[in-house]
């Protein structure tokens, strides 16, 4: 996990933020808070990589008692410049390990930030983790993009995902390892090209996630297309996956 913390350094954590842009959007954010709300029914919940507080923040606002797991000090530092460790606290470490308490009814993790674990072990660690963390009945959320290997031209390795002016998304991939790196570039002020990330990925299919699940003593309850519970199809870009522990 070095690797991870290393890319997710101050430099990252202060610009990470976009303030009514973007994943901060209000049309972004308050319908997952929305719908996480209603999952926790009244109880605690646990997200994991909370990062700088996206959504965090927000559904504590909503009444919600949140929770962390954040695995770059340079993140929950920034995290704590915009809330105090008494309102959202939050354990550093690894996602997939680290235990930040037992009982919850929501445990969730967002933004496709599972796939920052780069190998299915780490994935399915992950799962059960979530599992130790919640009371029996509870539920474990998770929003992932599908990977798009339609879109890889015939025997090449890399797909152009968003050119727009200004901007330049290209993703590399090595289907034998199910890695992605995404390669995003943007215009500099003077006009000149800079490289601003290089951002490592596992992909994973719903279906494989769905048996890490079950692997974990879950069993999947919905799946929708975005956070509005629009219907999820073969068309569907990614998807959001409501996860209920066993009782007993």
């Amino acid at each position: 996990m070095t690797n991870q913390q290393e890319l997710w350094d101050e430099d990252a954590a202060q610009s990470y933020d976009t303030p009514g842009e973007g994943m901060f959007a209000p049309g972004v954010v308050d319908p997952t808070v929305e719908v996480l709300a209603e999952l926790a029914a009244g109880g605690p919940a646990v997200e994991f990589a909370i990062g700088t507080g996206r959504i965090a923040i927000p559904l504590a606002d909503a009444g919600v008692a949140v929770s962390g797991i954040e695995l770059s000090h340079a993140m929950i530092a920034r995290l704590r410049e915009k809330v105090a460790e008494g309102r959202i606290p939050v354990v550093q470490g690894d996602m997939a390990e680290t235990a930040a308490g037992t009982g919850f009814s929501l445990a969730f993790l967002v933004f496709n930030t599972i796939g920052n674990l780069l190998t299915q072990d780490e994935q399915v660690r992950c799962f059960r983790n979530a599992a130790r963390h919640l009371a029996p009945g509870g539920c474990f959320v998770v929003e992932l993009w599908v990977p798009q290997l339609r879109s890889l031209p015939p025997g090449r390795g890399a797909a152009v995902e968003v050119s727009e002016p200004g901007y330049l998304l290209v993703d590399t991939y090595d289907t034998v390892r199910q890695h992605l790196i995404s390669h995003l570039g943007a215009e500099l002020s003077d006009g000149r090209a800079a490289r601003i990330a290089r951002t490592p990925h596992r992909y994973v299919w719903p279906s494989e996630l769905d048996l890490m699940a079950r692997l974990a003593g879950f069993v999947r309850e919905s799946r929708w297309a975005d956070w509005d519970r629009s219907p999820f199809t073969e068309q569907s870009r990614s998807h959001v996956t409501v996860y209920r522990l066993r009782a007993g």
